[in-house]
């Protein structure tokens, strides 16, 4: 703030009474305001005074030059009272305001101060030390005010949604991109909690405790969650909250900054889904099978529980793409992965190896190899029996619905234990791969079991 006092300031003093203007110059003097010989733009103390007589004039001389501060009788020939702040306001907007009367009266001060101006001295009652206060406190409030004035357009201008609270994380201001993303409307969103508007149900009671505990201990917190709209529709949202902390240490206000991420979460998943998944069936691929079972033989060591692998070919399906095309056989490995997903646990995986080769990964079977065989047996078995049921398959050409039924296609499966990390995962895919042709070679439509040497 000391840089306003190094420039040179220009004074409007709007006086029809020469004598009144003769000692409100002669204060100006005295506190340092008014020289005879200005100096240039360069810099220094050479302040300026400028008298108007009526409202016109000053109105006149406000246009020719902005003033830095204006000192203003509210009694001039051509207007009076609070119509000559609105007047000189409306004609400068962001110069400050000194007003200046004869009249002793709280309530026209207080209309004064609400009209714009930035102080309010009485004649006669004030020396130069007080008006050159007042002049100096007028400058340094209306650059305070031009601040706010410019943060708060940054504010609402900002893409991101922001909102302050208090301690007690009650809302107590945010921009309109707060409103826009959340659909909840200022006047609805104040004296209520951000949690309460946009609680998604999606986050654990343990997320939340580690960010209250960083923010309540002042430190800032960022991290990503899932909000809900006022109409209910699911969005994710980078979140960063900062607490304003006083100068006594005390945090005061919650200061939180939501940014919609829905759309690159959204192209995270999609390169994901290309980078992991079979394009076809959406099934995991055989890079992330090989990371799973990399994970569940490490659990496995961990915990003692065997797990299974299982290498599955469907029979015969070249020749129902030669009969029938591509299409019905890429809807029949649709299907077929359909199935086998229905025949295995959440915890497990069914990945697709491409053309008609699936694999199936059991964990957390049994600590007995035997009890193992047999659960990892009966699985086999339920998805062999499911590969088999006859498949329903319809697909349009040509505009047309073409309808096969009752096309059957069973399956040759290999199955191999493992236990720890002794084997690695491309030796246990090569088991059972051994297996799953062994299964083959004894007619198809059956399973085979795999066990590797001492």
């Amino acid at each position: 703030m000391n840089d306003l006092f190094k420039q040179a300031i220009k004074i409007l003093v709007l006086e029809d009474d020469p004598g009144d203007f003769g000692l409100i110059h002669a204060h100006l003097r005295r506190a340092g305001f008014d020289h005879e010989e200005a100096e240039s733009d360069a810099g220094g103390r050479g302040e300026t005074v400028v008298w108007a007589k009526t409202l016109a004039q000053g109105l006149d001389l406000a246009r020719g030059g902005k003033p830095d501060v204006v000192l203003l009788d509210l009694s001039l020939p051509d207007s009076t009272g609070l119509a000559t702040v609105r007047a000189m306001r409306a004609a400068l907007p962001d110069a400050p305001l000194v007003v200046l009367t004869g009249n002793d009266d709280n309530n026209q001060a207080l209309a004064a101060l609400q009209a714009g101006a930035q102080d309010y001295l009485i004649k006669g009652r004030f020396d130069h030390d007080a008006l050159g206060r007042a002049v100096r406190h007028a400058l340094v409030r209306a650059s305070l005010e031009a601040r706010l004035r410019l943060f708060e357009v940054a504010l609402n201008s900002a893409a991101n949604a922001i909102l302050i609270t208090d301690i007690d994380a009650r809302i107590e201001w945010a921009n309109p991109a707060f409103v826009q993303l959340t659909g909840y409307s200022l006047e609805e969103s104040l004296g209520l909690s951000p949690g309460f508007l946009m609680n998604s149900g999606r986050q654990s009671p343990p997320f939340f405790r580690e960010m209250w505990e960083a923010i309540l201990s002042g430190r800032v917190w960022r991290g990503e969650l899932v909000n809900q709209r006022k109409d209910g529709s699911l969005y994710d949202a980078s979140l960063i909250i900062s607490p304003v902390i006083d100068g006594d240490g005390a945090t005061r206000h919650f200061v939180a900054i939501l940014q919609d991420i829905t759309e690159r979460k959204q192209i995270e998943d999609q390169i994901h889904q290309m980078a992991f998944s079979d394009p076809l069936t959406r099934l995991p691929n055989r890079r992330l099978l090989i990371d799973r079972l990399s994970q569940v033989m490490a659990a496995s060591q961990r915990s003692g529980l065997h797990g299974a692998l299982m290498f599955l070919d469907l029979d015969n399906f070249k020749a129902l793409n030669d009969a029938h095309g591509h299409d019905v056989g890429d809807l029949l490995l649709i299907v077929a992965a359909d199935r086998l997903k229905k025949c295995v646990r959440a915890m497990d995986t069914v990945a697709r190896f491409g053309g008609d080769e699936f694999v199936v990964m059991l964990s957390e079977l049994d600590v007995n190899r035997d009890e193992s065989v047999n659960q990892a047996g009966l699985v086999a078995e339920k998805i062999r029996v499911a590969l088999a049921d006859p498949y329903q398959l319809t697909i349009r050409r040509e505009g047309k619905s073409e309808v096969l039924v009752e096309h059957r296609c069973t399956a040759s499966i290999g199955v191999t234990l493992f236990l720890d990390h002794e084997a690695g995962q491309e030796d246990i895919l090569k088991w059972a791969d051994t297996a799953m042709y062994r299964a083959k070679e004894a007619g198809r439509d059956t399973i085979r079991f795999h066990e590797p040497g001492p």
